[in-house]
């Protein structure tokens, strides 16, 4: 065992990366994989996280550039008091945990000293019940603590096992202190929340920036699980507002096509007569204005995820063209005569009624069967139960305030009964405006319920059937506007609102509320 600060005399990390005496040490085969790993993973830092993408593949990196079998980054449930292997490189089983009291694992996180063994199986805090959970063999061991300082609290463990040459080094172990503490800072950017100075964070579910833990998300989480692991095509299903972007991203991330992109399409805001081209690419002098060779929307997402978002205001005229896409992977550019390959995996989401939609003749029922080969329902935040909203807007108030320069953030009784008490037709994405707009409000951290926007018409329920005047002897067309004028006004200038009511996308409700 060595001190995590490593032995005296010895030059002291930098926050970026090695001593200047260690980054000298170029010589060293693995020294150029190493340096590179400290600085992607401090770019990371600048930029939104996806944890589980961002600690994968430094456990990848870790394993090449430390020449070791394995990697594993053990963090603190702050709830259950134990530690769980939230990734490793790890075959066997998908997740382990380990009381705090036992283990190598759980003698760093408990004492937060760097723990470097060449013969595990004679150290007497070796826990030898995973290697028999696994049939793994243990040899070697190197395990730090995951904090930012020696003064801060501690996060998890990051431990490597069996290194190729027989033992870890002493610049070994410096170099993954450094690499832990820049992984601390990244933590601090996911949902992972840390309960202020004590260990570890508070596991809110199993995905980055889906924060959640209630009995209708587990179902959903088992399907994003599953499908993450094919190359099938989804259907993600549920009101605006609920999140189906984020459980879009994480069927991407958690898929083998991670490091490939992730490339957005939404249909509402596609114009009619540009959606072949946003989506297949152009070629030069294949209409007014092209002037260049363009790619579109699948061939920017070659190797990776294609999101189709809102694919139920997809016009009727583009959705053969999807079709041939999903059905044969293969698509021609505007104006072009080669036939392309789209190596995509396709996501698709909508808030639409598909099934009505198919009887009314404004969906292809045979694209309708193909886009739902695994369909997957995401709940309204109502539907969800208290513990969720309440850890939603605890995750919303701190990332806001730290956005805003605020200090810790807290809800009064009386915030927290107002928003269980509210039915948030909006979902997740209206609770989020009304925290943000209560974190700039609050002048003391202390959210109340004067902070919060006021609930207005809108937000109350209304009764069916209003009733709109229309004349006798108007255009079909004319009768088409008034009345989504009229629906438009009802619903308080609000188009994503009246368009849901109309059962029609925001560019054809646009479309139908302008005058001629």
């Amino acid at each position: 065992m060595i001190p995590s600060s490593g032995p005296a005399g010895a030059s002291v990390p930098t926050e970026s990366g090695l001593s200047l005496r260690e980054s000298a040490t170029l010589a060293h085969p693995t020294m150029s994989s190493r340096l590179s790993l400290l600085v992607d993973l401090a770019s990371l830092l600048s930029r939104e996280v996806e944890l589980d993408a961002l600690m994968s593949t430094a456990c990848d990196r870790l394993r090449a550039a430390l020449e070791c079998e394995r990697a594993t980054i053990w963090l603190i449930d702050a709830e259950r008091e134990d530690l769980v292997s939230r990734v490793a490189v790890l075959p066997e089983v998908p997740q382990l945990r380990l009381r705090l009291d036992r283990g190598i694992a759980g003698f760093v996180a408990r004492t937060g000293d760097t723990v470097r063994t060449t013969d595990a199986t004679s150290d007497p805090r070796f826990e030898a019940d995973i290697d028999r959970q696994t049939g793994y063999v243990t040899r070697s061991v190197l395990a730090v603590p995951i904090r930012e300082s020696a003064s801060t609290p501690i996060r998890g463990v990051l431990q490597l096992l069996n290194h190729t040459h027989g033992a870890f080094s002493e610049e070994d172990a410096r170099y993954l202190a450094v690499l832990a503490a820049q992984l601390c800072r990244a933590l601090e950017l996911t949902t992972l929340r840390a309960r202020g100075e004590e260990p570890g964070v508070v596991l809110r579910g199993p995905f980055n920036r889906i924060v959640g833990r209630s009995d209708v998300l587990g179902t959903v989480y088992e399907r994003i699980t599953l499908a993450a692991q094919t190359d099938a095509t989804v259907l993600l299903r549920g009101e605006t507002g609920t999140g189906k972007g984020l459980f879009a991203r994480a069927i991407h991330v958690n898929s083998k096509r991670q490091e490939g992109p992730f490339v957005t399409v939404d249909a509402t805001t596609l114009p009619r007569d540009l959606v072949e081209s946003e989506l297949f690419g152009h070629e030069r002098g294949s209409f007014t204005g092209a002037d260049r060779r363009v790619q579109g929307r699948v061939e920017l997402a070659q190797g990776g995820t294609l999101f189709l978002d809102e694919i139920g205001d997809l016009s009727f005229e583009s959705q053969g063209k999807l079709l041939r896409l999903l059905q044969d992977r293969a698509f021609e550019r505007v104006g072009g005569r080669a036939t392309l390959q789209a190596d995509v995996r396709v996501v698709c989401a909508t808030h639409r009624d598909l099934e009505r939609a198919v009887r009314d003749g404004t969906f292809r029922s045979d694209l309708y069967y193909r886009i739902r080969v695994v369909e997957i329902e995401v709940p309204r935040l109502k539907d969800r139960g208290a513990e969720d909203i309440l850890e939603l807007a605890m995750h919303f108030a701190d990332m806001y305030a730290r956005r805003y320069g605020r200090g810790a953030p807290s809800f009064t009784d009386e915030a927290r009964s107002l928003l269980l008490s509210y039915a948030f037709p909006g979902n997740v994405r209206e609770l989020e405006h009304w925290i943000e707009s209560a974190v700039v409000l609050s002048k003391d951290g202390r959210l109340r319920p004067e902070n919060f926007p006021k609930v207005r018409e809108l937000d109350a329920p209304r009764e069916e059937g209003s009733a709109v005047r229309i004349p006798l002897g108007l255009p079909l067309e004319e009768v088409e506007r008034l009345y989504t004028a009229a629906t438009l006004d009802e619903s308080g200038g609000n188009q994503t609102i009246a368009a849901k009511r109309l059962g029609i996308g925001r560019n054809t409700l646009a479309r139908r509320t302008k005058k001629p």
